[in-house]
């Protein structure tokens, strides 16, 4: 009897990291504030998606959600997108030939900022602390190792009976290698908010699952927001097979989440933006 209790509160804890069977949402209040994070893929300036409109249709989409704290990953300032709503912005671009950046916008004032970055990788971390009434907030914005397999993955997926030994185990090596490489950026980021003393949000785009150690070390006692407070499944990444969910907002136990939301049917970049609905308790 107390083994299948120990097995189905196990199940339950796997489940609620893939699947929520019911969301969590709560009424709405002046205190309330929006956080929202999305890797936008450069806004497409390099045309992966078949249409010129990519940049705009991303701007008309926070425009209606109306984010009071917005975290872009692969922020691109080619594409010229206009986010002026925002008065206050910490934007760290890097890069020679092809400059990407990670970005954080925010309806409230800035008052520090940072970034993190990464031996050997051009991934990294951005931080801001935001001032919100009275309390101070601090936000990260990751973007962790890239797998850097697409094509490959897309090869599998298409063709799963002709995949050779050899591509396997090149595939088998990148994701080694890239994991790895994200163990140690956690370590780095998991020693960084040792040093903060502010409550917290970690979001962005962490390219690992949420059964991973990576996951784990990065989450700490932080809230899943998803978990708390999701819908379905949470998937926040374009993957044929599977609902992957590789994006994150997780929040300080001093907020209570009142609200989750991912937007698969909004397909402007590989990932899909999410959006939570949080509270200072």
């Amino acid at each position: 009897m107390i083994l299948s209790g120990i097995v189905l509160i196990l199940g339950i804890t796997f489940v609620n990291k893939f699947y929520k069977f019911s969301s969590n949402e709560q009424p709405i209040e002046e205190k309330d504030f929006i956080v929202m994070s999305y890797n936008v893929r450069l806004f497409n300036i390099f045309q992966w998606i078949p249409s010129e409109n990519v940049g705009d249709e991303i701007k008309k989409f926070i425009n209606e959600q109306n984010p009071d704290i917005l975290c872009i990953q692969e922020y691109s300032e080619t594409a010229k997108v206009d986010l002026r709503v925002y008065k206050h912005k910490f934007i760290f671009m890097q890069g020679k030939n092809i400059k990407t950046g990670q970005a954080i916008f925010s309806k409230y004032p800035i008052i520090g900022k940072g970034n993190i970055e990464f031996p050997q990788s051009d991934n990294l971390i951005v931080f801001a602390d935001i001032r919100k009434g009275k309390d101070t907030i601090r936000v990260y914005n990751m973007h962790l190792q890239s797998i850097k397999i697409s094509p490959d993955v897309n090869e599998m997926q298409d063709n799963v009976d002709s995949i050779s030994q050899q591509k396997s185990q090149l595939v088998v090596k990148r994701i080694s290698l890239a994991f790895k490489q994200q163990q140690q950026q956690a370590e780095i980021l998991k020693n960084h908010k040792k040093e903060c003393h502010y409550p917290m949000i970690i979001c962005g785009d962490m390219n690992n699952s949420a059964f991973s150690y990576v996951y784990r070390s990065i989450k700490g006692n932080l809230n899943d927001c998803f978990e708390e407070a999701g819908n379905g499944f949470g998937q926040t990444y374009c993957f044929k097979y599977y609902p992957a969910r590789i994006d994150y907002i997780f929040a300080d136990k001093s907020m209570k989440v009142k609200g989750f939301q991912n937007f698969p049917k909004f397909k402007e970049s590989d990932h899909y933006p999410i959006l939570a609905r949080l509270i200072m308790e």
